[in-house]
């Protein structure tokens, strides 16, 4: 099978297994591992903040990050398609107890014109704005970019407003390779952001959520309370380690196959391709075709190609590590079978 649901089916590379085998572990919770240590301190570096915490997943990344920001009865405002409004199963309301309010933006950025507009004034009838949160890339925009210069405007809004800015950034190096920029320039317009390793980066396991020495220490504290204190985490932090070092460079190769698979599908009837593809997804409108993307994402199933639907006549494909050249034209042969079946 062509796997193409998403990116985060990479299987880790051998040097990911070894590096996992041979790791100097230590106990974590008590700050003993030398390779969690070493990975925190590496993606701190890197993204341009004080410290970091080894995190199971994005979702827990994020939801550290809003209940380290965030008093209970806080608003958090973010873009409304957003994967911490849309896919983290409503936990900034169950467990840190804020409320969100969405804005609806344009390919997942928002505009700092209605961010300011959406900040609460003094009144005792509304709640405080606690935290702004930034997506990049933005996966139900198709993996689009977010520009530095509106995540800029935005952050500087927040700061004269006296409001954290947190940003999702599972695929954040995604966008640096797309533009060929630093990841500071992403970075640097934020009080705190999550980074996925487990997607492009190819890691089996974890993500990283950086920012001040204090606020990872607020973070590491919640963590804790929520069961995520880990033991002897070297084993999964050294695939980490090769993943946020030697991983980041080849990100635009899944950019280059992803326009491959886009332009081949756009050439095929009742199939459109409906996003700008900048980064490592395509969503496909299958309408044309006067079927579901259920029903297409089966027959794409029967011809060896695993793919994502993306709800109504919509089907996202991502390329990742394990899909090559060879894998594309394979997939476009495949599609273009389930198209005419």
């Amino acid at each position: 099978m062509i796997d193409l649901r998403s990116d985060t089916v990479t299987k880790p590379t051998e040097e990911m297994r070894k590096a996992a085998y041979q790791a100097e572990v230590g106990d974590d919770v008590y700050g003993e591992d030398p390779t969690v240590k070493k990975l925190e301190e590496t993606a701190a570096e890197l993204l341009g903040k004080q410290a970091a915490l080894f995190v199971t997943s994005g979702t827990q990344g994020n939801q550290l990050a809003i209940l380290a920001h965030c008093r209970p009865g806080n608003e958090v405002i973010l873009e409304e398609e957003s994967h911490i409004f849309y896919y983290e199963s409503g936990a900034p309301s169950a467990l840190a107890g804020v409320q969100l309010r969405t804005i609806k933006g344009e390919n997942g950025a928002m505009n700092p014109a209605d961010v300011l507009a959406s900040i609460r004034g003094e009144d005792q009838h509304y709640p405080e704005t606690g935290l702004i949160c930034l997506e990049n890339t933005h996966n139900r925009a198709g993996g689009a970019v977010i520009q530095p210069s509106n995540m800029k405007e935005i952050f500087m809004l927040a700061k004269e407003n006296n409001i954290p800015v947190h940003i999702d950034g599972a695929r954040l190096f995604n966008a640096a390779a797309a533009l060929g920029c630093p990841v500071t320039d992403f970075s640097n317009n934020s009080d705190s952001v999550q980074i996925c390793l487990s997607k492009g980066l190819g890691a089996p396991v974890g993500s990283l959520l950086v920012g001040s020495e204090e606020f990872i220490r607020r973070a590491r504290k919640w963590r804790k309370r929520l069961g995520g204190g880990l033991r002897q985490a070297g084993i999964i932090a050294a695939p980490g380690l090769i993943a946020l070092t030697k991983m980041r460079d080849r990100l635009g190769e899944d950019h280059l196959n992803a326009q491959q698979l886009a332009e081949g599908i756009s050439n095929m009837p009742g199939l459109s391709v409906v996003n700008k593809v900048e980064t490592n997804m395509i969503v496909a409108d299958v309408s044309g075709l006067n079927i579901t993307s259920d029903q297409f994402v089966e027959k794409l199933k029967s011809q060896g190609i695993l793919a994502g639907t993306f709800g109504g006549s919509r089907v996202r494909f991502v390329t990742h590590f394990d899909i090559n050249t060879k894998d594309i034209e394979m997939a476009l042969s495949g599609i273009k079978q389930a198209a005419q079946k």
